[in-house]
């Protein structure tokens, strides 16, 4: 069977070809009777007439298709929540999401530019696999450009980010929560918006239960496994009888060398994580308590923040702030049973 053109279309409703894919593409800055849209309209199904999408977008100026471009979020374990969480909501808003994993390659990230610009996206967002400040591409500046998981320090973005501070500060509170008041955290060592953030978590939820800070309670190791395993003989050493942990990875190595030396969790001490890993903390004996990085919010929230950027940069009597903060989402506790109330 011969494919349906837009020239069948116009034939069968006595229209021209302009006028016809005027109608079919919906375009509102050209005056067309209704009567004619729906003639035409009503011709398309009954000949089985399907429009191309990218020319209605183009003909009508916007294409419904929303860049998303990222450094390893697609390929990282369990970053993929945060490309599901966008695609549902642009889903939702009547959008398409057009992902690019760049792999942290700048000849990649150009020509994925080039590819968005060409066809017409209303808006992209950039997104980081590891969360932290980043001077962003100045493609970024061409069309309204939302960053995820990354932040531009001089605000020249919206910036959808983690709350590193309530992540901390929550997971610091299921241990006070249950009894413990000397607890060691064991942090990163490297300076990043989350070991920062997170230790300033930690010491605000111990004022909160009006409990001393004690620097000797903080230790700084490599963020991983080895990490963990190694600072356990100075866990031990503080009298801590909970543990926040930095990571899950790093509350895997603490497990190892706390089970070598004798411990059970929770019997003898009590470990929170963080990050939510789901492939290292349910599996864990006992299930790591934790608390997860909000990944598909964090998805959902970029997409409705580019909509509304886009919205603002219409309208031209809305005033565009000159600076903009960041957007920072909640990280929720996800108890197990690393935790003894005391």
């Amino acid at each position: 069977m011969a494919k349906v053109t837009l020239r069948d279309v116009a034939e069968a409703a006595g229209v021209s070809i302009a006028t016809a894919s005027w109608a079919v593409n919906d375009n509102r800055d050209v005056q067309i009777t209704e009567s004619t849209r729906r003639k035409v309209r009503r011709a398309a199904d009954e000949l089985g007439y399907h429009h191309n999408a990218l020319a209605r977008g183009l003909a009508r100026g916007r294409s419904d298709i929303i860049g998303f471009i990222s450094d390893g979020v697609a390929t990282s374990p369990f970053a993929g929540q945060v490309i599901q969480g966008a695609q549902d909501e642009a889903w939702r808003n009547g959008k398409i999401l057009l992902v690019v994993d760049t792999d942290g390659r700048k000849d990649v990230e150009r020509r994925t530019f080039s590819f968005m610009f060409e066809h017409q996206v209303e808006g992209i967002i950039y997104s980081k696999w590891v969360h932290g400040s980043i001077t962003p591409p100045d493609e970024l500046g061409r069309m309204p450009s939302v960053l995820v998981n990354c932040y531009d320090e001089c605000g020249r973005f919206p910036a959808v980010v983690p709350d590193e501070v309530q992540g901390g500060a929550t997971a610091t509170r299921l241990l006070l929560e249950a009894g413990h008041r000397r607890i060691a955290f064991v942090n990163d060592a490297a300076p990043s918006p989350a070991s920062v953030g997170r230790l300033a978590g930690y010491k605000a939820a111990l004022a909160r239960f009006d409990v001393d800070f004690d620097p000797s309670l903080v230790l700084s190791v490599t963020a991983d496994q080895e990490g963990g395993y190694g600072a356990a003989a100075q866990v031990l050493a503080t009298g801590a009888t909970g543990v926040f942990c930095h990571n899950d990875r790093t509350a895997l190595g603490l497990y190892d060398a706390l089970r070598e030396s004798g411990k059970r969790m929770p019997d003898d001490i009590s470990v929170v994580g963080f990050d939510n890993q789901e492939v290292i903390s349910a599996h864990m004996h006992p299930a790591l308590t934790t608390v997860g990085l909000p990944q598909y919010d964090l998805g959902v929230m970029g997409v409705r923040t580019l909509l509304r950027r886009c919205g603002a940069d219409n309208d031209e009597s809305e005033i565009v702030s000159e600076r903009f903060e960041p957007v920072h989402v909640q990280c929720p506790a996800v108890p197990r049973d690393s935790v003894r109330t005391l």
